[in-house]
Parts: C-alpha cells; sequence; structure tokens
C-alpha cells in the first residue's frame, strides 16, 4: 500500500506544471527501421520495470515477449497514419471505430468499452504565452492523447505538437511497485496528468481575464467611461476559453466511470484514485463555466461603457449646438435687409447686442454645466 500512497507524488510532481511547450521532444531517433515511423516508444514492462533491449522492439516483438513471459506492453505513437497504425491494430486486436478515431483525431473527449480493450480520448491544453492580449492573441493550443487500455498493453496515440508523454513515463519508470499494477496505473497517470495541465492553463487564464477586467473598470477613465479597451480582445479571450471548454467538461463523465464502476481492465487500487483526478477536474469545469460568465458580464460592461461614452458625446454636441443657437439667431435676425430695425442707427446698438449675446450664452453654459452636459 506504500505504493498508493505514494502515487499523487509520481505522476503529480509539482502544483503547477510547466506552460512551455516540448514541441517534438519525444521522439525517437534510435528506433528500428522496420519500426512505423509514428512509434515513439516501445517498451515491456514486468513485474514494474523496464525490460531491457539490445534493440529497439517493434510493437509485434514486444507483444510476442508478453505473451511469452508476461507483464505488459506500452506503445506511444504521434499522429500515425491509417497505414502505420493498421499492423499495431491488427497486432492487438483493437477495434475497426476506435482504430479510424485515433488516426483521424479530432475527437471529443470520452471512454468506450470494447470486448477486450477500453479506448479513452483526452483533449490535451496548452497555454500560449503572449506579452499582451490582443484581438487576435492565441490563448490556448489544442492537442490529443488518445489511449487503449488492455489487459496486458497500453497504447498512447498523440495528436499535436505538445503534450509529449517522455517525461511522465520516465517518472512511472522511477516507481516498479506503482508500473506493477499495471495498464491502468499508466492510464490514471496519463489522465492525472492531463488534468493537472487543465489547472495549470486555468490559472494562466484566470490572469489573462483578470488584466483585462481591471482595464475595462480602471480608475483612470475620462467621465467614468473607460476609453482603451477593445471588445474584439475580450471576445477572442472568450473564444479561447470556449475552446477550453470543449476539452474539459466531456471529460467528466468518464473520470466519473472509471472512478465509480468497476471494470475488469481498472486495478481496484488504482480505481479509487480517479475519483481524486474527477474532483480536480470538477473544480477545473467550474472554473472555465465562471470564466465564460465572467467575460460575458464584462463585455456587456464594456459595451455598456461604449454606449455611455457616446451618449455622453452627443450631450456635449447638443450642449454646444444649444449655446451656438442664441448668436446664430441674433446673427439671422440682423443678417436681414430691412430698414427699420430696433437700434439699428443707434450708436450703441452693436456691443448692446453682442453684450446681449455674450452673457446669454454664459448663462445658458453655466446652466448646461450645472446639469452636467458639460
Amino acid at each position: 500500500m506504500s505504493m498508493i500512497r505514494d502515487l499523487r507524488a509520481v505522476v503529480r510532481p509539482s502544483s503547477r506544471v510547466s506552460l512551455r511547450k516540448d514541441a517534438g521532444a519525444s521522439y525517437d531517433t534510435t528506433r528500428d527501421p522496420g519500426t512505423p515511423s509514428a512509434v515513439v516508444d516501445c517498451a515491456v514492462y514486468r513485474d514494474g520495470a523496464r525490460v531491457a533491449s539490445d534493440k529497439p522492439l517493434t510493437p509485434q516483438e514486444a507483444m510476442r515477449q508478453v505473451r511469452r513471459d508476461g507483464g505488459f506492453v506500452w506503445i506511444g505513437l504521434h499522429e500515425p497514419t491509417e497505414g502505420e497504425f493498421s499492423g499495431i491494430a491488427s497486432e492487438f486486436g483493437l477495434h475497426p471505430l476506435a482504430v479510424e478515431d485515433a488516426v483521424q483525431a479530432h475527437q471529443r473527449p470520452k471512454l468506450e468499452r470494447y470486448d477486450d480493450s477500453l479506448f479513452t480520448v483526452f483533449k490535451t491544453i496548452h497555454y500560449v504565452e503572449h506579452d499582451r492580449l490582443t484581438a487576435n492573441s492565441e490563448v490556448v493550443e489544442t492537442g490529443e492523447v488518445m489511449c487503449f487500455t488492455g489487459r496486458d498493453f497500453f497504447i498512447t496515440v498523440r495528436h499535436g505538437g505538445q503534450g509529449s508523454l517522455r517525461a511522465l513515463r520516465h517518472r512511472l519508470q522511477d516507481d516498479p511497485e506503482l508500473l506493477a499494477k499495471g495498464p491502468s496505473a499508466v492510464l490514471h497517470a496519463i489522465a492525472d496528468h492531463v488534468v493537472d495541465g487543465y489547472i495549470a492553463v486555468a490559472d494562466a487564464v484566470q490572469d489573462d481575464i483578470d488584466e483585462v477586467e481591471t482595464e475595462v473598470f480602471s480608475p483612470g477613465r475620462r467621465g467614468g467611461v473607460s476609453r482603451g479597451v477593445d471588445s474584439a480582445r475580450i471576445y477572442q479571450l472568450k473564444r479561447e476559453v470556449l475552446e477550453f471548454k470543449r476539452a474539459v467538461a466531456p471529460l467528466l463523465r468518464p473520470m466519473q466511470l472509471l472512478s465509480e464502476r468497476p471494470m475488469r481492465l481498472i486495478d481496484p487500487d488504482i480505481q479509487k484514485y480517479f475519483r481524486d483526478v474527477a474532483d480536480h477536474l470538477a473544480r477545473v469545469q467550474e472554473q472555465v463555466l465562471g470564466f465564460d460568465e465572467l467575460l460575458n458580464s464584462i463585455l456587456q460592461a464594456n459595451l455598456a461603457q461604449a454606449s455611455v461614452a457616446q451618449n455622453e458625446d452627443m450631450r456635449k454636441i447638443t450642449a454646444w449646438a444649444a449655446i451656438i443657437a442664441v448668436p446664430t439667431m441674433v446673427c439671422g435676425v440682423y443678417g436681414m435687409n430691412f430698414e427699420h430695425m430696433p437700434e439699428l442707427h443707434w450708436r450703441y446698438g452693436y456691443p448692446v447686442i453682442m453684450g446681449i449675446t455674450v452673457v446669454l450664452c454664459l448663462g445658458i453654459h453655466r446652466t448646461l454645466k450645472r446639469n452636467g452636459w458639460l
């Protein structure tokens, strides 16, 4: 039971995983020429330890060893073609529908049970670092990890340039007691690794939302209205959060099934730890839903502020138009060609009329300013 107590430490070495991209870091450049080019790693594990081999194993050779001596084989592939995956699918008896999904990718997170295997799809999320959020910023990148879990084999099919499992494989190999539990221990480790990634990305996205929220409601505004926030930036962030939501929400039900329903391919000692993964996933889902609602509120507030700013500008224009209307009217009256007009031939008529005009304009200006129009 000491292995079970240390399970979290093995698959979750830190509370916040790195957000930096590990692009293509897991390719095995020493693979045998007969091995499909999509195979990243292929190894046999027996009694919790990786079985040493003089040369890289092909999936067929690894499976023959397992059937002869016991243990299980773990095969990692990256974006295999139908031809590259067909031989492995035939060797391990994988269901054609699951094989089709694994090759074509772009699947929603799910768990499917077939006669002798489980097929699980995870969406991986990578946070894209940026100096400042813009209307064209890409906040999150998605990839996929598809897992085939059998009695004596575990196959991962990865799509996307990020989400490498090499570091996770090495951590598992450092804990033989855990690996001795078989393929279900690897499935849990990957699920926990993916959900930990969600937690880290959620923290980073929260920082972006806080930045936008601060700008929208910042005190440095003219007339109480924000002047520097582009609604397109908020909308772009909302689209990225929606992409995040599509990865998190559908995965909750599969994790609940793995934690609640007895399955012959899942070790009972491992199954209880899927509850922890499901709990963390539920919290991330609540965060993402909160992000969506908060961004809706921020967007509505920003649009309302823009409307208020337009109304304020229109009030100022209207106020100045009212002030200008006084001299316009006076000048219009005295611009008419009538011989007999009030004070037309009086020596002081012009300055008196101009003075009255100025007084009226100042009076209107004071009244409008007192009422907040200027």
